[in-house]
Formats: structure tokens, sequence, C-alpha cells
């Protein structure tokens, strides 16, 4: 009871003074176990001991803390007491922006300054004019252009320049200087394009326009004639189209194997009749060309002048003229008697096909220089050099009326033009592969074209679109040709080593001319129609007539 006595007023004494000591339960004399004495100090008197491990708290969070943001490079407060003491004796050594970060805070300004500069630029009006382009730049005291600079590079950079004046407010000040110099020179600019009448066509020689004219006046007298001779057909009751197409169909279906005759030691490559059917000539990749008498195919001449080989020849339709294409990248013509007239050159690639003009004064050529070429066979002189097609340009034909020409190539595209004017007019697209031939049927309306597609496709001009689509043969078809007369049926050649006859009027089958051993290059059919002729890399000339043909000429060789 002593003991306890006397700890009591050490008890009391830990009231602060001037208070009054609550009473409580344990100010009472009370028994051992309920305040136990060795309980008290560990939990009041060791209470300043446990502080210290507290305040190095601040002292280590330093290290963690998050980088000062970059956009504006300033420090985020800290909330507690303690921590601000502690900043405010790290700032000058731990809160120093480092080097990375100064320039990764460098990098995004100058980001930003581009991304405004290019804003402003965007808003600026900048003239489209390359000459008023050059003309602001020199009145800016810039270079008009630098080395290698484009129209559009150009531009920009007067955006760009007009930009940085703009935000430093040096802009205005430049363009007041000179806005009634570019009011006056912008007047007198406007009038002198007023003045000046641009032509929408590419401006060609004298002699082409005097060729238009002379094609021009020439066609309408064809097409006159031929529109007059259909009409007569179909208002003359005495006229039976059908019976005629039909005896025309029986004539091509008794075709049969005449003649068959080795015409060079090379592969052949262009065949053609003349305009009386009395003359075959023929050309080979030996770069010859023959003529042969007909109907036998005895040789009469050898053509020789081309340093290539010879890829394509065809007759006049008015004189007794002949030309040949080559590789070599020119085309000559001759006479019927072997000598040469004319030699035209000028393509850059070597000759596919040639065709005459209906009129016989013109020549056209095509080339694996992606054109199609217009001679004059009087002067030797080319009038029309004409693009077009994407790729090289192979195959052409004349319109009989000699208004249009049709030309198809390795784009597998066939285009018509218009010789009086120059214009494409129509483009027939259909073909999935090259197109190598073309041909123009005698009633005026109807294009034939073959390819390597191994499929024929008629196109009707007026409905401009594919009329119909043959499936042909079973390899590509080299040459298309309609028969010269009335157009009744129509004859294409193959690389599957056959030529083959197709009715003009629903494009059924008519006859297959089998007999050749290799491609066959190409045919023709003769002015009257009663011969047909193909040549093959198999290096022979196969001649086909009809069986009373046969007969006739078998009676006329006996009386003689």
């Amino acid at each position: 009871m002593e003991v306890d006595d006397d700890k009591s007023p050490s008890t009391s004494a830990a009231v602060p003074d001037g208070e009054t000591p609550v009473p409580t339960a344990n100010s009472t004399p009370v028994q051992p176990p309920a305040v136990p004495p060795a309980v008290v100090p560990p939990t009041i008197a060791p209470l300043p001991a446990v502080v210290p491990p507290i305040a190095p708290i601040p002292a280590v969070r330093p290290p963690v803390f998050k980088p000062p943001v970059p956009q504006n490079g300033e420090v985020k407060a800290v909330d507690s007491d303690s921590d601000h003491e502690d900043d405010g004796r790290a700032t000058a050594g731990e809160y120093e922006i480092s080097e990375e970060s100064r320039l990764v805070r460098e990098r995004q300004e100058k980001a930003m300054q581009e991304l405004l500069m290019k804003r402003r630029a965007a808003a600026l009006a900048v003239p489209t004019n390359d000459m008023a382009v050059r003309t602001r730049l020199r009145r800016l005291g810039e270079p008009i252009t630098l080395f290698g600079e484009r129209e559009m590079e150009r531009r920009e950079r007067l955006r760009m320049i007009m930009a940085k004046l703009d935000s430093e407010g040096q802009l205005e000040k430049l363009m007041k200087a000179h806005e009634e110099e570019e009011a006056a020179i912008s007047a007198k600019a406007e009038d002198i394009e007023e003045d000046i009448e641009y032509p929408f066509y590419t401006e060609g020689p004298k002699e082409l326009l005097d060729a238009r004219i002379d094609i021009a006046k020439y066609s309408i007298v064809k097409a006159a004639a031929r529109l007059q001779r259909a009409r007569r057909k179909r208002d003359d009751p005495d006229e039976d189209m059908d019976a005629e197409i039909d005896w025309a169909l029986r004539q091509a279906g008794n075709l049969v194997l005449d003649c068959s005759e080795i015409g060079d030691d090379r592969p052949l490559s262009g065949c053609s009749f003349s305009r009386d059917g009395k003359l075959l000539a023929t050309c080979s990749l030996s770069g010859v060309a023959k003529l042969w008498s007909m109907p036998r195919v005895s040789k009469v001449s050898a053509l020789k002048g081309h340093t290539e080989r010879a890829t394509d020849v065809t007759f006049s339709p008015v004189h007794d003229l002949l030309a040949t294409a080559s590789a070599d990248r020119t085309a000559k013509l001759w006479s019927s008697d072997g000598s040469l007239l004319k030699t035209f050159g000028g393509h850059l690639d070597r000759l596919a096909r040639i065709a005459f003009h209906p009129s016989g004064k013109y020549l056209g050529t095509t080339s694996f220089d992606k054109t199609w070429r217009l001679w004059d066979i009087d002067t030797g002189m080319e009038l029309l050099l004409q693009e077009g097609h994407s790729r090289s340009v192979y195959g052409i034909a004349f319109h009989q009326d000699g208004s249009l020409v049709a030309s198809c190539g390795l784009d597998a595209l066939a285009r018509v033009w218009d010789l009086r004017t120059g214009r494409s007019i129509l483009a027939f697209e259909g073909h999935v592969k090259p197109v190598l031939g073309a041909s123009f049927s005698p009633n005026g309306y109807h294009l034939a074209t073959g390819g390597e597609d191994n499929t024929c496709r008629i196109w009707d001009l007026r409905k401009k679109k594919s009329l119909y689509i043959i499936p042909a043969h079973s390899n590509l078809i080299s040459q298309v040709k309609f028969e010269p007369q009335e157009g009744y049926y129509l004859v294409t050649s193959s690389y599957d080593m056959t030529a083959k006859v197709w009715s003009g009027r629903d494009f059924k089958p008519v006859k297959s001319l089998p007999g050749h051993e290799a491609k066959v290059t190409a045919s023709d059919i003769s002015a009257d129609g009663r011969y047909i002729v193909t040549v093959s890399h198999d290096r022979t000339i196969k001649l086909w007539t009809a069986g009373n043909i046969e007969q006739e000429n078998d009676m006329d060789w006996t009386e003689g």
C-alpha cells in the first residue's frame, strides 16, 4: 500500500499545470491486476524514442520524386510541411533539369512551333501560277528558284516564308508596299490572257491539213455510194440478200486445198493479193518479199532490200504497187516489177503491220514504239505520228470509205480514229490479252478483232459495243480478214495451225482449213472472193479455192 501511495503523485504529475485532473476509475485505489506497473513505462516513456526513426523519411523520399513537367518546366509544390522544408534544402541540387530532359523539351517546343507555323501557313493565300509565285518571292527578297526545285516545292517554300513573316508581324508591311504594283500587273496579265487563244490540238504541218481535206472529200463520195447501194438492196424486190449470203457461204463451205508451195527458207510472216488477183506477195523472216503468179503460185521475182526480218506485205488497192514492213524500223514501197521506189523511215522500234488507205495515196504503219504513222505515198513524207496506245501497236485496218482507221495493240485495246479530224472516236475494251488483228466489214459498221485470248470479237460501230464473241481457236489469232466484196464471211488465222471461215451474218463456223504443220501467221482473200491464201511458219503457201472454181481453172488450162 505504501508503494501505491508513492506512485500516485507521479501519475498525477503527468497532468499539465492549470488543468483539473479528471477522476477516473484508475484514480481510486485499484487492485494490482487492473493497472500493472510494468506496462505503463513501455507505452508512455519510450514514445520519444520512436519518433527519430520517422524523422528521416523525408530524406529518403526526394530520389523518387516525379520529373518536372516538360511543358512549363515548373516543379510541383509538395503539400506536407516536412517535405516542403526538405525541398527547400534539395532544390539547388536534386531538382535541376537533366540534359536529356532539356533536349526533349526543346524538341517538343520546336515541333509545336512548326505545327503552329504550318497552321498559319495553311491559312495564307498563296498564288498557284508559277510565274506569280516567282514574282512574289522576288518581292520578298528571296531567291525565285533553288537548284532542282519544282513548281509545287517553290510554292510551298513561299508559303512557309509568308507564314514566318506573318508570325513576326512583317508580312503586312511588305505586302502593302507592293499592293498597287500587283494590281497593275494582274490587270495587265488578265488582258494578255484574254487576247491569247490556246489551241486544243497539236498543230501539224500543212501537208497533213491537205491530206485531211483530201480524205474527207474521198470518204464522202465513197460513203454516199455505199449507202446508195445498201438502200437499193433493201428496196429492190429482186434483191434477195439471204439468197446471196447463202450462196457465198456455200462457196466458202466448198473450199479445198488447191495448191501448196514452199515460200522461203525461213518462216513466212505475211501475204497479200494484188487488186486484180493475178499476183500474190509473200514475205518471210529472211527479210525477202516474193511475188507469185496466180493461180499456179509460180515465183515471179524477189524483193530484197530489208536488213532485218520482214513482218508484213500488202498490195495497193488502186495501183500496181506493194509495200513491206520490217524489223529494221523501215517500210519500203515497191513496184510490181520488183524495183524499190521509196523507203519510209522514222519509227523508233520494229514495225508490225502495214496497210494502204483505200485511195491508194497514203500508207499506215504500226510499230513497237507505241505509235502508228501515216505516210504520203507520192512524197514519202510522214504526215501523222499518232500516239494513244499504252503498249506496242500491232494491227491496223482502214475503213472502206477511207474516213476511219482502226489500230490495235498489246494493251488489249482496239481504237478507231477519224482521219478527217485526228480524234480517237471509239475505244473498244473487251479482249483480255493483246489484240493482233483488225478488219472492217464492207457493210461499214462492223469491225472484227482477234488476239491472244483465242477469241474473235465483232464490234458494232453504231452501238459502240461488242456485238458477238467468237471462241474461234485453241491458240492466239494472228490475223482477221473480212471478205472484201460484201463481207459475207470472215477468215481467221491462228497459231493452232488452222484457218477458219465464219459466217458474216450470224458468225457461225462455215469451214475449217487445216493442213499447215506450224503456226499460221497470215491470210488474205482475193478481191473477187475466189481464193483464200494462208502462210505459215512451216514455210509453205497454201491456196484454197471452191470446187467449181478448181474445175473452171482445169478447163482453162486444158483449152490452152
